[in-house]
């Protein structure tokens, strides 16, 4: 039921478009789902899917990671930063 306000406009909601429900797909940890065992720190293009524009690791709740390789990827970025195959701080990474 409508209500009307002194003016006797309707307090009605209405949308132009119809609100959207966001699915998100379920989130995977991409090492064990491929097997990978070994997270090889001399690879900086596969690490830099874990980095973000700044260089900075992205965290587990954004790309899915599991706790253990989360830690293993951690410690690759930082191993390749340390021989100066990724850089630590930079603008545009990708």
């Amino acid at each position: 039921m409508a209500q009307t306000n002194n003016s006797g406009k309707n307090n009605e909601i209405r949308y132009l478009n119809p609100p959207t429900v966001e699915v998100r797909k379920k989130k995977y940890c991409r090492f064990k789902k491929a097997g990978i065992k070994y997270v090889d720190y001399k690879d900086p293009e596969f690490l830099k899917k874990f980095l973000n524009e700044q260089g900075k690791i992205l965290p587990r709740r954004i790309t899915g990671t599991s706790l253990k390789f989360q830690r293993k990827v951690a410690l690759a970025v930082k191993r390749a930063r340390s021989i100066a195959l990724l850089p630590y701080v930079t603008d545009l990474l990708k």
